[in-house]
């Protein structure tokens, strides 16, 4: 079968097929399972929904430290686990009818994979081919090789946002943002949690700073074992046993009812056969892309986790727009991935954008950090945060911003003031005298950057 354009992959780049046909393209979206993707149906958003719920539970916990005399009786796990993701179904489903019912555009609900240049072939042998082709096909949990790890019930992040029960003890393999934000929703929830990373602390791409914080946040809410590389596996009973090693040599081994294996994410090249293509990858599966998405294959672009252009919701979102003037208006845009802001929801939360100060080291970049404690400021609502803080790196010279790093209730949302800044040129003498209003939170990062 013949198209304009063939998409492969129907997360993000469900937009650009949508678009491509309401430009009278004749579309083809390649999507075996529900559209929307990982952030609709198995990543961001059921996550955070389901945060929410954490989030309400600690509320009623912490109600005390305000006076409010409040006690949590019980949490409907699984009637928060049912809802969220009822509403998220509905979601796909809808977005299913509409693009069903667009003239211009066909769904492929199967697997494929390339068998030539702008061609991929499904398992029942049906031909697909395109002028123009997207490759978007996600990625998906990262599974390491470890001894018994094959032969044990464990699940992912896929299967953790659909569990059934509550379980009274959940093993979490891995240390970085799957891992923490699912390890303070579980706890939150009612589980005993046990984190095992190899990294000396949780989050370990994190600046330094935010890293510490978040592992003695986490250890307080935890059991938490960094600097330990699991080794082995086994199951018996229903039970789940975790071995682990140090680099000194030291064991140890951790159980629970389930195994959480959230040691981060591989692109899906692998299963789509992408070389067949003539489509280029690096040495660890990322599409090989230029600055306007385009890959090494003539008519061929790539986005979304598959080219690693930061693996986050919201640069999937960037480059969807930028696919659509290029792929389908014929346009040159060049994709600008400077100053992408990402963040981490647990609670606290963690917010940075730019680079860390162990990036600038080793770049060997000249720096002036600056940095305010929340509990160290004279704002009201500042103080009442326990834990948290705003560090900036900037320029010497220029004046420069090179990056910010936040730990904080609002840290997410306090994060778009730097990136915007960075975005429109400005440097860290304009963030730190713009007014702000009092007593809200950004005033902290008013006073960082006055620091710098």
């Amino acid at each position: 079968m013949q198209f304009d354009l063939l998409v492969v992959g129907g997360g993000t780049a469900n937009k650009v097929a949508a678009y491509a046909a309401e430009q009278g393209l004749d579309t083809a979206l390649v999507e075996p399972g529900p559209l929307g993707g990982t952030c609709l149906n198995r990543g961001c958003n059921p996550t955070k929904m389901l945060i929410q719920y954490a989030e309400a539970a600690n509320a009623v916990r912490e109600a005390d430290a305000f006076g409010v005399d409040a006690e949590l009786h019980g949490v409907d796990f699984a009637g928060a686990v049912e809802t969220v993701n009822a509403e998220l179904g509905a979601i796909a489903d809808g977005m299913h009818d509409s693009y069903e019912s667009e003239p211009d555009l066909t769904l492929v609900e199967e697997y494929v994979e390339f068998v030539g240049d702008r061609t991929v072939v499904d398992d029942d042998g049906t031909e697909y081919s395109a002028d123009r082709v997207v490759v978007a096909a996600g990625s998906r949990p990262l599974v390491p090789p470890i001894e018994g790890l094959d032969e044990v019930d464990y699940i992912t992040s896929d299967e953790a946002i659909r569990l059934p029960a509550l379980p009274d003890e959940l093993v979490v393999l891995g240390g970085g943002y799957i891992a923490v934000e699912l390890g303070y929703f579980f706890e939150a929830m009612g589980s005993a949690v046990t984190i095992v990373e190899m990294m000396d602390g949780l989050v370990p791409v994190e600046d330094d700073a935010v890293g510490e914080a978040l592992t003695g946040i986490a250890s307080e809410r935890h059991e938490v074992h960094t600097g330990y590389r699991a080794t082995h596996a086994e199951q018996a009973d229903g039970r789940v046993a975790l071995t682990a090693e140090s680099e000194a040599g030291d064991e140890l081994t951790v159980e629970g009812d389930e195994l959480l294996v959230a040691a981060g994410r591989r692109p899906n090249t692998d299963t789509l056969a992408v070389e067949a293509g003539g489509i280029e990858t690096d040495d660890r599966g990322f599409v090989v892309t230029d600055d306007q998405l385009r890959t090494s294959a003539d008519g061929v672009w790539a986005m979304g986790d598959v080219a690693d252009n930061g693996m986050f919701k919201h640069t999937g979102d960037y480059e969807a727009r930028v696919a659509k003037r290029n792929v389908v208006d014929g346009d040159a845009v060049a994709a600008d991935f400077s100053a992408v802001p990402h963040a981490i929801f647990t609670e606290p939360q963690a917010a940075a954008v730019g680079a860390n100060e162990g990036d600038l080291q080793e770049a060997g970049r000249d720096y002036v950090v600056g940095r305010v404690d929340f509990a160290d400021t004279a704002i009201g609502r500042a103080q009442a945060v326990d834990e948290g803080f705003v560090k900036v790196l900037a320029a010497p010279e220029s004046r420069a911003i090179l990056g910010c790093h936040v730990v904080a209730p609002e840290a997410a949302s306090m994060i778009h003031e730097v990136s915007t800044a960075m975005r429109a040129g400005l440097d860290a003498d304009d963030v730190a005298g713009a007014i702000h209003a009092h007593p809200s939170l950004p005033r902290v990062l008013e006073a960082a950057f006055g620091q710098v």
